[in-house]
């Protein structure tokens, strides 16, 4: 039997800790299934275009690709995935630029951690107030 997740989602962080840490994270949320991986920027840019994740969770450090340049490639898929930036430089310049390359929001992994499962369980229950006005619609 094929577990459906209501949104898909990708972690890409050069930190295995880290990783691990979020991918937990995610799997106690039954609505959100992580479809992939990916250590540094230019796997997960490549692995958004062919997965298709509706979540990103996004390093702004990685090697091959940095995070902001990695955000302003995968926000041209069509559709663009929600994205979530984490870092342990919470500058408010970083912060700005992130914004204006798309990013959805803007995390410190030290301090604010704990707000990707209030995140994620407002986005599942957007999705299900969509799909129900649309069931509505017919």
């Amino acid at each position: 039997m094929t577990t459906k997740y209501i949104l898909k989602a990708l972690v890409a962080d050069d930190s295995d800790v880290t990783r691990s840490r979020i991918l937990t994270l995610l799997s106690e949320n039954p609505g959100v299934g992580v479809i992939g991986e990916a250590k540094d920027g230019l796997e997960a840019s490549i692995l958004t275009e062919k997965l298709k994740p509706d979540i990103v969770i996004l390093d702004i450090r990685m090697p091959k690709k940095n995070g902001i340049e990695t955000l302003k490639l995968i926000k041209k898929n069509d559709p663009p995935p929600i994205v979530i930036m984490l870092t342990n430089f919470p500058y408010q310049q970083y912060k700005k630029e992130c914004k204006k390359a798309g990013a959805d929001y803007f995390f410190d992994k030290s301090m604010e951690f704990d707000k990707i499962p209030i995140i994620l369980d407002e986005l599942l229950n957007a999705y299900k107030a969509k799909s129900v006005e649309k069931k509505r619609s017919r």
